[in-house]
């Protein structure tokens, strides 16, 4: 299920502030990860989601790189 967030403030050139939830918690989000043509007051859906895939292959590379340098600390 979708956050809705509501376009606050505009902090400086690179952060907004964006008010997230029904109690409107306030959060600092990159700008420039958010259309450039976004103003305040705009409302966002927010959907974040695990990505297990992504999990599991970092989980492995952190295992290998540690395999890795205990064999060469051998």
């Amino acid at each position: 299920t979708p956050l809705f967030s509501n376009i606050e403030e505009i902090k400086e050139e690179d952060k907004v502030v964006l008010l997230v939830g029904e109690d409107e918690q306030k959060v600092v989000f990159p700008k420039n990860l958010l259309d450039e043509n976004l103003k305040e007051g705009d409302y966002l859906s927010i959907d974040i989601k695990y990505d297990e895939v992504a999990t599991k292959k970092a989980v492995a590379e952190i295992e290998d790189l540690l395999k890795s340098l205990k064999n060469d600390n051998k």
